[in-house]
């Protein structure tokens, strides 16, 4: 199956976030669909902040690890596309498909000083401009656009992010990712709002599946969470050495 007509079945397309080869396989084991790169997760691994602190090559190393090393449909997070100039984002893209990527997150956010939307028409124009550029070049790539309205305002969050989607659609996005957006009656009104698949992400209060599924969402994200819980737990695991001065507790 296509990696686009995954966003198109009966139940919500669930995928497994990875960060490096044992991550992947460890997804493919268990029978996902499909798999994509936290860039969070990534950035950490390497000692960065999340905002593109690392290079785009840093990443690309990365991706072509896991490709190589696992058969999953691979999307990968490109944070805002590693520059600002679409012709430089088309072009990293272009890179990744010829990895095997089927897929990017490209978000409409950047991380000065602090994370800050970018202008809404002139992020559509950029994206536009970027689907010219892949198509021109055949690069069947699927294009998860991620708006930060629910991360970032606080007031007027419906309905600023109904005018980025209606913008982004416009502008050629195969799908719209809402992270942080985890009240029902939100959800139910950003999916009613369009045609196009609606990709939410693990959060506290975020339904269950089986109500995502109810509610039309068709993607769910795992973020960097089960990542930083791995690593929580190996810092437990580690006190527990340290303070019975034993390894029983890992056996």
């Amino acid at each position: 199956m296509e990696f686009k007509d995954l966003h198109n079945q009966e139940k919500p397309l669930l995928i497994g976030n990875v960060w490096d080869v044992p991550s992947a396989k460890t997804a493919e084991k268990l029978n996902f669909q499909a798999i994509g790169t936290s860039s969070s997760a990534i950035a950490s691994i390497l000692g960065y902040n999340d905002g593109e602190e690392m290079e785009f090559s840093e990443l690309e190393y990365f991706v072509k690890r896991i490709a190589l090393n696992s058969k999953l449909p691979l999307s990968v997070d490109l944070e805002s596309g590693y520059s600002r100039e679409p012709n430089e984002i088309a072009n990293n893209i272009k890179r990744l498909a010829k990895l095997g990527v089927v897929g990017i997150n490209i978000e409409d956010s950047i991380v000065n000083d602090k994370r800050e939307l970018l202008n809404a028409d002139s992020f559509a124009k950029t994206l536009s401009k970027i689907k010219e550029l892949l198509e021109n070049k055949n690069t069947n790539i699927f294009l998860n656009v991620r708006t930060d309205t629910f991360i970032l305002l606080q007031e007027n969050r419906i309905e600023e992010t109904k005018k980025r989607i209606e913008l982004y659609e416009k502008a050629g996005a195969n799908g719209i990712f809402v992270p942080c957006i985890e009240n029902k009656s939100d959800i139910q009104k950003i999916v009613n709002h369009t045609a196009l698949p609606i990709n939410v992400m693990c959060m506290p209060n975020l339904p269950d599946f089986g109500t995502l599924k109810d509610l039309g969402v068709k993607r769910i994200s795992m973020g960097n969470f089960i990542f930083e819980k791995m690593y929580n737990q190996f810092e437990k695991t580690t006190q527990n050495v340290i303070k019975q001065r034993s390894f029983n507790s890992i056996f």
